[in-house]
């Protein structure tokens, strides 16, 4: 019973990326770009970069990152249109400037574990990007 839940609670959760120890440094410098290009120019750089690796073989780690930062990016929009929308009851203010903190010092944490090859995940994240 316990191992059936367990089954079924990985298959609903995204699995950080397991593949080989041996990433390229460019693989490694890549994920990193995906993460620390993500704070000033939004989504549009991880997308790229995953659109660019998604089918390409050995391209696993960068194409993991790219998602996660997407993903990751993908939240922030949602998480600063609620707090534009909450400018009307003030607390909006506080919250639009807490979420784009978060956002710099997490792409910082995540740009720092891939530039050693170590897969990230971000924890305020949602998985709309599979």
């Amino acid at each position: 019973m316990q191992q059936a839940e367990q089954t079924l609670r990985d298959a609903t959760q995204s699995q950080p990326y397991t593949g080989s120890s041996d990433i390229s440094q460019d693989d490694k410098n890549v994920a990193m770009l995906a993460h620390l290009l993500a704070p000033f120019f939004g989504f549009i750089p991880p997308l790229i970069f995953w659109l660019m690796n998604k089918d390409k073989a050995g391209k696993d780690f960068v194409c993991d990152q790219a998602k996660e930062a997407l993903n990751f990016q993908i939240t922030v929009i949602l998480a600063v249109f609620v707090s534009c929308l909450l400018m009307i009851v003030l607390i909006g203010i506080l919250l639009f400037w807490l979420v784009l903190a978060a956002n710099f010092v997490l792409c910082i944490i995540a740009a720092v574990a891939a530039s050693k090859g170590t897969a990230y995940r971000y924890p305020f994240a949602l998985r709309l990007v599979k």
